[in-house]
C-alpha cells in the first residue's frame, strides 16, 4: 500500500512538473492593442462600453499603475494638448495609469518635421493649446493663429464682435514682450501652417490661412513667388462621435471648407499634407512605439520580447469605431494589423461596414478585449 502511494506521489510530482514545464515552454503571444478614444473608450468625458474594466485587464498588478501584461497604446486623431497632459487626463477618466509614451495623437507626426521648421516662424491653429503642442515638440518660433492674427489690424473684419479675440488683443498689447513679438511677426514670413486640432473660430482661421498661404507667408503683401506656404493637417476626420448623440464635424470638415474657399478665391488647388489615421504610415510608425512600450513596461511572462525583437509582432489589434478612419487605416497598413469595429461610436450598423469591413465587429470595447484574450490565450 505504501509502495502504491509512493508511486502515485512520484507520478503526481512528475505530472505536475511536466505541466509546469509545458506551461513555461509554451510560446507566449506577441501582440499589442491600439485603442481609439472617442466613441470607443469615452463619450465626451465619460467611459463607455466597459472601457475601464477592459483596460484594467491589461495590467499585471491590481493598482493598474505598474507593469503591463500587454503592450497597448491610444491611437487617436484627436488632440490639441501635449501627449503628457493627455496621458494625465486619460488616467483620471479611465482609472488606470497612462504614460505619455502610450498616447499617439494626430499631431504626434508633426515631430517628424522638426528638422525642417525648428527655427522657422510657424503658425498653429486648433482647439486647446496648439502653440504649446508645437513648442513641446521642439519648434522654437510658433504662434497660435489667434495671437498671430492679433498683430494685424483688421485682418479679421468681425473681430470686434468676438469677446475672446478682443481680450487676446488686449493681453498682447499689455505684454512687455508683445511689441517685440509683433515687430518680429510683421517683418518675417511664415514658413509653414499647422492645423493641430479642430479649429474653434473657423471664419477667422480660414481668412487668415488664405492670406498667409498665398502671400508667401506675410499677409497684406503681394507674393511674387507663386509657391504656396506648406500646410499640414493633423488628421482628416470628417466626423467623430462626441458627447452629443449625433456625430460632430471634425478637422476634415474644416479642411473641406478651407479648400473650397481657397480655390474659389485663388483659382489654384490648395496643397496640403494630412497625417493621422487612416494614413498607413501612421500605423507603420506606431509599430516602433509598441516596441518601446514592450521593452520598457511589459512583463516577460506574458509577452515574448525576444521573439518580437527578431520577428516583429504577430498581431497588432486596432479597436476603433470609425470604418473610414480606424478600419480603413488598419486594412491598408496590412499585416500584422487586425481591425476590430465597435458599435459604440460613429458605426452603429447591425452588419459589417460594406466599403471598409473590419476583421471583427463587436458591440463594445470590453467584448473586443475578451476576444483578444481568448485568441491569445491570456487569462
Amino acid at each position: 500500500m505504501q509502495l502504491q502511494f509512493g508511486s502515485f506521489q512520484s507520478h503526481l510530482v512528475s505530472t505536475t512538473n511536466s505541466r509546469i514545464q509545458c506551461r513555461l515552454l509554451q510560446p507566449r503571444p506577441s501582440f499589442g492593442i491600439a485603442f481609439d478614444i472617442d466613441g470607443v473608450l469615452l463619450r465626451g468625458q465619460h467611459p463607455i462600453g466597459g472601457s475601464t474594466k477592459a483596460l484594467r485587464r491589461l495590467y499585471v498588478d491590481s493598482t493598474f499603475s505598474g507593469t503591463l501584461k500587454v503592450p497597448f497604446l491610444f491611437l487617436t486623431n484627436g488632440g490639441g494638448t501635449p501627449e503628457s497632459r493627455r496621458a494625465i487626463e486619460l488616467s483620471e477618466l479611465l482609472g488606470v495609469n497612462v504614460l505619455p509614451s502610450q498616447v499617439v495623437q494626430g499631431h504626434s507626426s508633426f515631430k517628424s518635421l522638426l528638422n525642417r521648421f525648428e527655427n522657422e516662424l510657424i503658425i498653429a491653429t486648433g482647439k486647446g493649446q496648439p502653440d504649446l503642442v508645437m513648442s513641446e515638440y521642439g519648434f522654437k518660433k510658433v504662434f497660435s493663429i489667434g495671437e498671430y492674427a492679433s498683430f494685424f489690424e483688421n485682418i479679421d473684419p468681425v473681430s470686434q464682435y468676438k469677446s475672446w479675440t478682443s481680450k487676446q488683443a488686449f493681453d498682447s498689447n499689455c505684454d512687455p514682450h508683445g511689441s517685440m513679438r509683433r515687430q518680429s511677426v510683421l517683418s518675417e514670413r511664415v514658413k509653414a501652417a499647422f492645423v493641430v486640432s479642430d479649429p474653434v473660430d473657423w471664419g477667422r482661421d480660414i481668412q487668415v490661412l488664405c492670406d498667409v498661404l498665398r502671400s508667401g507667408g506675410l499677409p497684406g503683401h503681394q507674393n511674387g513667388n507663386l509657391n504656396q506656404v506648406p500646410l499640414y493637417f493633423a488628421a482628416d476626420d470628417l466626423e467623430y462621435q462626441g458627447a452629443f448623440p449625433f456625430k460632430r464635424l471634425g478637422i476634415g470638415a474644416f479642411k473641406i471648407a478651407l479648400e473650397s474657399i481657397f480655390e474659389r478665391i485663388h483659382h489654384i488647388p490648395l496643397e496640403y499634407v494630412c497625417y493621422g489615421k487612416p494614413n498607413p504610415l501612421v500605423f507603420k510608425n506606431v509599430e516602433a512605439v509598441f516596441r518601446q512600450i514592450l521593452l520598457s513596461h511589459c512583463d516577460d511572462h506574458f509577452v515574448n520580447k525576444g521573439d518580437i525583437e527578431v520577428n516583429g509582432f504577430k498581431t497588432l489589434y486596432m479597436i476603433g469605431d470609425n470604418p473610414v478612419v480606424d478600419i480603413k487605416g488598419a486594412r491598408e497598413a496590412g499585416r500584422p494589423w487586425f481591425s476590430i469595429l465597435t458599435r459604440t461610436g460613429v458605426f452603429k450598423g447591425k452588419e459589417n461596414h460594406v466599403e471598409f469591413p473590419a476583421d471583427l465587429v463587436v458591440n463594445t470595447v470590453e467584448e473586443a478585449v475578451d476576444y483578444i484574450f481568448a485568441s491569445e490565450h491570456i487569462s
